[in-house]
């Protein structure tokens, strides 16, 4: 979504290969778990496109499957090196400042089914106060988004405990209230539940109910 004047935002998602994807849902999702994966993205994506300061979404996969889906939502679909996770939102980064070098760049996790639009832009709005900045995840191991200013080095540290690893790279953690939406990643079936309760996206909507799951 494009906005008028003003720095505006690149978000970059990786979104891993349907065999990679949400190993830790296996037993749990049994037959559904390619098909909950994609959704998953799907709705994430979706909420990050209809986000006002977010300019366009950069999608890094090595995936045809859900390449397909969200280049329809939108986003703007790259190549994943498949040299890790950091690696490949370096990739999206770098492909982010060439569309757009004025524009300042977040790396958002795929799996943020219950992402509200409008608590995405407040997180934006206080990370751009920092060179760089982080969310951390629900359960303040991990981080959900981390953000860098334009202009900045773009110096992502995911993957497990990665709000020690922000915080020590010298990025502001930042401390909101009522952004729970943008701080519910879905690694577990019980995350799932968290994030059905919070209000999920039509797409994990969908795959859950065929779960004989609900919010």
């Amino acid at each position: 979504m494009d906005v008028v004047g003003g720095s505006g935002w690149s978000v970059v998602v990786p979104v891993k290969t349907l065999v990679a994807a949400k190993t830790r849902l296996a037993e749990a999702a049994g037959p559904y778990r390619a098909a909950l994966a994609v959704a998953v993205a799907c709705d994430t994506v979706a909420a990050a496109l209809a986000c006002p300061p977010v300019r366009r979404v950069v999608v890094v996969t090595a995936d045809p499957v859900p390449a397909e889906r969200l280049a329809a939502l939108g986003a703007h679909v790259v190549g994943d090196p498949l040299r890790g996770l950091n690696a490949a939102l370096r990739a999206g980064a770098a492909e982010a400042v060439r569309l757009a070098p004025g524009d300042h760049v977040a790396a958002l996790q795929a799996d943020l089914p219950a992402l509200r639009p409008a608590e995405l832009a407040r997180v934006l709005a206080a990370a751009e106060q920092f060179e760089q900045a982080f969310l951390p995840d629900a359960v303040e191991v991990g981080t959900t988004c981390y953000t860098a200013r334009r202009s900045e080095p773009f110096r992502p540290a995911f993957g497990g405990e990665s709000r020690a690893r922000h915080l020590a790279g010298g990025a502001k953690e930042l401390l909101l209230d009522g952004v729970a939406s943008v701080r519910r990643d879905v690694d577990t079936i019980e995350d799932l539940r968290d994030a059905l309760a919070l209000g999920v996206g039509p797409h994990t909507a969908a795959v859950a109910a065929e779960m004989g799951l609900s919010g």
